[in-house]
């Protein structure tokens, strides 16, 4: 049986750039779908990202680094001195105002990896390594001992997210290995790729004989449509997301710029009266 999966990743809450991929991959003829992990923040998707996956009948979800910090955030593991924290408390708020309970749930129950067996071959999922969602091992450019850890388990192919890379190498024994690139975020170092905002994913296909085809997609999307919808929607940080779809720049870790929109919106008083409501207070 020949399958077409569409490799979904880093949507990062841009419901505009995920809506261009899905109406892309139903022409390519794709008939599953695995979501790799970042769905949620810091653009302005809330229920819209998960219905649009279920309306797709996405078969697997696993959890990325972003839900990980959603969920530090319910659970109060976070420094609200710090700007990085508040930043993502704030978003994570934000998300509690408009995330149906279920989803919320769905969020709190994903996996941190996954093996699926297609056809003859097993497929190792995670949105990083298989034992985290977040950090800097598997950027492109780095060691081949770090990707190996994606296929310790002996799996054929391993797909993995982000880096916001779109990228295909092998394991040191020649196992493959896939990253669809971001949806919402897409990033580039080299300067001359920059402008190109486009939305990525990717197509594996696997016959009965074994991996059939890998194709990687670039989509374009509204980003217009897309700030229009951040400033709608009453987005926090909005001027920073703006930016980020203009330019791929994130702040995440940018304390000066955060540290003064922080203070122009009242934020840190947001999250407080946030962690009130949920029980508990920030550190």
């Amino acid at each position: 049986m020949k399958h077409k999966i569409a490799l979904l990743a880093d949507v990062h809450g841009n419901a505009t750039a995920l809506k261009a991929v899905i109406d892309d991959s139903i022409i390519e003829g794709v008939t599953d779908y695995w979501f790799l992990g970042d769905l949620i923040m810091p653009g302005p998707g809330t229920n819209d990202l998960f219905e649009m996956l279920e309306g797709a009948g996405a078969s697997v979800y696993v959890r990325g680094n972003w839900e990980d910090s959603f969920l530090d955030v319910l659970k109060k593991e976070v420094d609200l001195h710090d700007p990085t924290d508040l930043y993502v408390s704030k978003l994570a708020h934000y998300q509690c105002e408009n995330l149906k309970p279920a989803y919320i749930e769905k969020i709190k129950s994903l996996p941190l990896h996954l093996t699926k067996q297609v056809n003859r071959l097993s497929i190792g999922i995670s949105h990083h390594l298989p034992t985290k969602s977040h950090g800097g091992d598997l950027w492109p450019t780095n060691d081949q001992k770090n990707f190996d850890e994606l296929v310790k388990g002996g799996v054929d192919v391993a797909v993995y997210a982000h880096t916001h890379h779109q990228l295909l190498r092998y394991s040191s024994e020649d196992q493959l290995i896939i990253n669809p690139g971001s949806i919402g975020q897409p990033f580039y170092k080299w300067a001359a790729f920059g402008n190109d905002r486009r939305a990525q994913y990717a197509i594996l296909e696997i016959d009965d004989t074994g991996v059939a085809d890998v194709r990687f997609k670039k989509v374009s999307y509204d980003a217009r449509q897309e700030r229009e919808n951040a400033r709608r929607l009453n987005l926090p940080f909005v001027e920073l997301y703006e930016e980020m779809l203009e330019t791929g720049k994130t702040y995440t870790h940018d304390g000066e710029r955060l540290k003064a929109l922080i203070t122009k919106y009242s934020y840190e008083e947001d999250v407080s009266a946030f962690f009130e409501r949920l029980g508990t207070r920030g550190k």
